[in-house]
C-alpha cells in the first residue's frame, strides 16, 4: 500500500514568519492574489495566542472531491488531493465544501483565466506528464516527482510545518508532545554537555553532577531526553 502524504503544523513552534507562504509562491510562481498556503493567528494579542500554517490538508475523505460535479478532483496513489484544470468548470462547490478554504479562484496569469480553481498540490503537480512545461504552467513545480518534500515544509525555519508520509510525521509529532511534558529536565547543562550513561554505570566524569548543583537535581537525573 502506498504511503499517505499529509501535513501537520505544530502550533507550539510556528512563529508566524510566513516563510512557508513565501516559499510556496516562489516555488510555483503563483500570480498575485493566489496564496495556496497562509498563516492564521488565533487569539491574536491575548494569552494563548497561536499561529498555524493552513493549506489543503489532502484529506483522506475529502469533501471537495465528493461535491465536484465534473470529477476533476481526485486522489493520487499517495493520497494527495489534486485537480484537473481542464475539467474544472469553476462552479465553486469545492470552495464552499473545504473546511480549510484551500480551493480558490485564480486571476489572470500562469494559472489560466478566472473561472478555474487553484489549490495546494503538495508540490505534486497535476495530471499532465511529470515535470513537463505544461504541468508547471498550470500547477507549478512537481517536487514529489523529483523525490523532494513540499517546499513549504522544507523551508520552515522552526520545523513547525511537517509534510511527508503520515506515519513518519505522526511519530515525530508524538515524540515532540511527549518531550514537552518533560518539565524542568528539558533544559540545562546536563542535556547540553552531559554524556549518556551506559548500563546504569557512570563512564565519564561528565556524567557526574556539577559542584554547584544538587545531586538529585532534575538536570543530573536520568530520564528521556529530546532527540
Amino acid at each position: 500500500m502506498a504511503a499517505r502524504m499529509k501535513f501537520i503544523c505544530d502550533t507550539e513552534r510556528c512563529i508566524d514568519c510566513n516563510g512557508c507562504v513565501t516559499a510556496c509562491k516562489n516555488e510555483h510562481e503563483t500570480p498575485w492574489g493566489v496564496n495556496r498556503r497562509r498563516v492564521v493567528t488565533i487569539n491574536d494579542g491575548v494569552p494563548g495566542e497561536r499561529s498555524v500554517s493552513v493549506a489543503c490538508m489532502h484529506c483522506t475523505d475529502a469533501p471537495c472531491l465528493a461535491v465536484c460535479p465534473t470529477n476533476c478532483i481526485y486522489h493520487t496513489e499517495d493520497g494527495i488531493v489534486l485537480h484537473s484544470k481542464d475539467q474544472c468548470i469553476g462552479c465553486g462547490y469545492c470552495y464552499y465544501a473545504c473546511p480549510f478554504g484551500a480551493p480558490q479562484f485564480a486571476g489572470s496569469g500562469l494559472f489560466n483565466h478566472r473561472g478555474k480553481m487553484d489549490k495546494c498540490t503538495f508540490c505534486a503537480g497535476g495530471p499532465e506528464p511529470d515535470t513537463s512545461e505544461a504541468e508547471f504552467k498550470k500547477y507549478g513545480r512537481n517536487r514529489i516527482a523529483e523525490g523532494k518534500l513540499p517546499a513549504c515544509a522544507e523551508m520552515c525555519g522552526t520545523k513547525a510545518l511537517l509534510g511527508g508520509e503520515a506515519d513518519l510525521i505522526a511519530d515525530i509529532y508524538r515524540q515532540r508532545v511527549e518531550t514537552r511534558g518533560y518539565g524542568p529536565e528539558l533544559w540545562g547543562w546536563k542535556i547540553a554537555y552531559g554524556r549518556p550513561k551506559r548500563g546504569g554505570e557512570i563512564k565519564a566524569k561528565g556524567d557526574l553532577p556539577r559542584e554547584n548543583q544538587e545531586v538529585g537535581d532534575f538536570q543530573n537525573g536520568g530520564g528521556r531526553f529530546p532527540q
